[in-house]
């Protein structure tokens, strides 16, 4: 009797184990994978739900935000949105056959210089067909649809309802609400440094600091994060013959420019770039197509950089 008494329970139990569906019982919180809760922590005032989908094979995440306007203390109502994980691409359904033609966007954010000089001629050839006009054109790069729904860039006339004019390092400027604590953090800390001799100089040569511009990346179809309001171009007024920019380098170098020497590249101070960094800017300036005057709001990337 023994014997029999468990298998009896699970013959009585079972028809209640079969109507909970393998889709519910894997949405339990504490199988969602650690890489998408990570991302979930850097955007902690959005609502999320999480299920897996097993028809399409992936994890469906249904998001809520509040829908705020120019900084106002109260939410005008909320928005919502579903995304697929697609192996950290964040796409609506209908993209996810196209999933491979996009960048993921948490990836380990590569923080250190690298020197032009230990470039091998197989990277140089790749350097230069990546910056050529053919593959910028050709290239999807970071899928933009959790950005739309999270900034509201679905078109200028929708997002200007969320651009904000304020100031930085006393420059105007014009930036997404959401970025705006985090823009004063970065002008509150740098200026709580400016005795320091480097940063002094720094903002004493500060022309400008442009944010928001509703425009696409240069050679491509795809929106810039300036149309977001979330990346801050910082302009000295004199450059001192040094190079800023690469594609500003490539119009007077050609193939060569990606072999400017670091030390003939003008560069915020390091401080100046950690102190972005800490707030959740990337820099441009790591990037092979180096654009050193640019800072970009992406703390999925600032919390996973190479040296932190």
């Amino acid at each position: 009797m023994k014997r029999i008494f468990p298998l009896l329970l699970i013959f009585l139990f079972f028809p209640l184990f079969a109507q909970i569906s393998p889709q519910t019982q894997i949405a339990n919180k504490a199988f969602v994978p650690a890489e998408i809760k990570k991302f979930m922590r850097y955007y902690p005032d959005i609502a999320y739900t999480t299920t897996y989908d097993l028809e399409l094979n992936d994890w469906k995440i249904d998001m809520t935000a509040d829908l705020y306007f120019e900084r106002t203390q109260k939410p005008k109502g909320k928005k919502s949105a579903s995304f697929y994980w697609a192996g950290g691409r964040l796409l609506p359904k209908e993209e996810l056959a196209n999933k491979e033609i996009y960048w993921v966007l948490q990836y380990e954010y590569e923080n250190k210089l690298r020197d032009p000089k230990t470039y091998t001629p197989e990277e140089i050839e790749k350097i230069k067909q990546f910056g050529s006009k053919e593959s910028r054109q050709n290239t999807q790069g970071t899928p933009m649809f959790f950005f739309d729904w999270l900034y509201s860039a679905q078109s200028q006339k929708i997002i200007e309802d969320h651009i904000i004019k304020t100031t930085f390092l006393g420059k105007s400027t014009r930036i997404h609400e959401r970025i705006y604590d985090h823009v004063k953090n970065v002008e509150k800390r740098i200026l709580a440094r400016k005795s320091s001799p480097e940063i002094s100089a720094f903002l004493a040569n500060l022309k400008s600091c442009d944010a928001y511009h509703w425009r696409e990346i240069v050679q491509t179809s795809r929106k810039s994060f300036h149309s977001y309001g979330i990346a801050i171009d910082i302009l000295p007024k004199r450059l001192n013959r040094k190079a800023i920019y690469w594609s500003w380098e490539k119009d007077k170098l050609g193939d060569k420019w990606m072999l400017v020497p670091l030390e003939k590249r003008w560069m915020p101070p390091a401080e100046v770039r950690k102190i972005f960094e800490e707030e959740g800017f990337i820099w441009g300036g790591y990037w092979v197509i180096f654009d050193n005057m640019h800072f970009e709001y992406h703390p999925e990337l600032t919390a996973n950089s190479a040296q932190s």
